[in-house]
């Protein structure tokens, strides 16, 4: 006996659709007669729903209002008259607000914004919202507007606590005023509120900044009578403040003092040691500290690096270098500070097996070739008095698509005062235009402190700085015009 179904013998379980909402509503009565407490299930779910949206809207005209609100304070409104406007902003949109008018130099206003917000709502007059908008005033060197706040904290009969006395304390000693920042200091004490490391951390890096040394000591001295032992974050502004200044013996001592306590250097700490004896070219100390760097995984900026290759070229260690460079190497990849090193530790003891093992590990990294690189040879060759090979280097300058600048002049015109033929490259470069086109000095310095500046460098100097001061500004100075300016006064 065949099945007959209902509905043009459609199967129940093959019933398309055409409205979500037929289906949920469809399923959702068939559930309620099953089961009593479904429908209030079905209720609850989408009142929640509505919730959530209703949650989503609002979310969205706030981001709106917010983003409307720091427009007109970008357009350079004034944030008290769209205060007035608005009546009222939320607790994100006024410090939303606040963080707007520092981040755009206007933190003057801040007090006032602050002011005209808190008086809208009684409840806002509390140690939480003072205390922030002390530490930004202090931060932003704004101490009377600071102190203004800090007072009607007094007033209020609100707790003035630590933070509070830190950014007063620190926010004067960071503008040199001193002796108010003890003032507060003192007012500490005489609270029975007892200041903490951190207090003294920031009072003697402020006297650091200000290279009062003796008044360091004092403070930390200070620090100690009080009661409030040095931690390691104070050893180490000590140290990095004492080696800012070149206060070896110092910052030795506290150094030692650390290690006796078994507390560790911050990475800054190390870096600003590493400086301050490769500023004094003390190179078995500052070995020591470079190898502690490296094995810390310490990144060495590169102006530091070029600082210790620089010690290395006074002491003429120039293997150093090449040490230098595969530590370096390590930490940052195969940079151009690292083929300059890699190249100046040959180019100095002119070596040229060693340059052109360089050269070939260059090209097996297809490393560009730069300046650097080809003035460092060409200075090498020179040096040398190798004209053929200077010869060669610089007339494949273009095809390396290399551009000369003044070292590269400097180069070619010593080179013909020791008897090289310069007259086909010159008028090579005549040619490409490079004679007028404005003077660039695009050598890393490093391959100048390895070789000297050379004859024609400083008759460049010495023929400018002898100009009056108006015809140096005025005039547009290419190769052709320094080359003139040598050729004139050697006449």
């Amino acid at each position: 006996m065949a099945l007959k179904f209902q509905n043009n013998s459609i199967p129940p379980w093959t019933w398309k659709f055409n409205n979500y909402k037929t289906l949920v509503t469809t399923h959702s009565l068939s559930l309620a007669f099953r089961h009593p407490t479904a429908h209030a299930t079905i209720c609850h779910g989408q009142d929640h729903s509505t919730k959530h949206t209703t949650l989503l809207v609002d979310s969205f005209h706030e981001h709106k209002r917010l983003k409307s609100l720091l427009h007109n304070l970008n357009s350079n409104q004034n944030p008290l008259q769209l205060l007035q406007q608005d009546g009222d902003w939320s607790k994100d949109d006024f410090w939303s607000v606040i963080k707007f008018l520092k981040l755009s130099a206007r933190s003057n206003q801040i007090l006032q914004v602050f002011h005209m917000w808190r008086d809208v709502e009684k409840t806002r007059i509390n140690e939480f919202n003072y205390e922030k908008i002390i530490g930004l005033l202090g931060e932003e060197g704004l101490m009377e507007d600071a102190v203004t706040a800090f007072m009607e904290m007094k007033s209020f009969g609100l707790c003035l606590s630590l933070e509070v006395y830190n950014s007063i304390i620190h926010g004067y000693a960071r503008n040199g005023k001193f002796d108010d920042a003890l003032f507060y200091l003192n007012q500490m004490n005489e609270m029975n509120l007892s200041p903490e490391s951190d207090t003294y951390d920031g009072l003697i890096e402020a006297y650091g900044t200000y290279r009062m040394y003796d008044e360091m000591a004092m403070c930390l001295k200070k620090m100690e009578l009080d009661g409030c032992s040095p931690d390691r974050y104070t050893y180490n502004l000590l140290i990095q403040k004492f080696a800012q200044g070149g206060l070896l013996t110092r910052m030795e001592r506290v150094y030692q003092s650390m290690r006796t306590k078994r507390m560790k250097l911050q990475s800054s700490t190390l870096i600003s040691m590493l400086e301050a004896y490769a500023n004094f070219g003390i190179v078995e100390k500052m070995e020591k500290i470079l190898r502690w760097a490296w094995n810390s995984k310490i990144t060495v900026k590169e102006d530091l690096v070029r600082k210790l290759a620089g010690v290395y070229i006074a002491n003429y260690m120039f293997s150093r270098l090449h040490d230098l460079a595969v530590d370096l190497t390590s930490i940052t990849g195969r940079t151009d500070i690292v083929w300059c090193l890699h190249l100046l530790s040959h180019a100095c003891l002119l070596s040229r097996r060693g340059m052109d093992a360089v050269v070939r590990e260059m090209e097996d990294a297809k490393a560009c070739w730069n300046i650097t690189v080809a003035n460092i040879i060409l200075l090498a060759y020179l040096k040398m008095k190798d004209f053929t090979r200077l010869r060669i280097l610089l007339s494949k300058l273009p095809e390396i698509r290399v551009e000369p600048d003044i070292v590269t002049f400097g180069i070619l015109f010593d080179a013909e005062e020791i008897g090289f033929d310069g007259k086909e490259c010159l008028e090579m470069w005549r040619k490409m235009g490079l004679l007028y086109r404005r003077v660039e000095m695009n050598t890393d310095p490093l391959a100048l402190s390895a070789f000297g500046k050379g004859s024609f460098l400083r008759s460049c100097e010495e023929g400018y700085s002898s100009l009056e001061p108006n015809a140096r500004e005025k005039k547009r100075w290419t190769y052709v015009d320094f080359i003139n300016l040598v050729t004139s006064k050697a006449q």
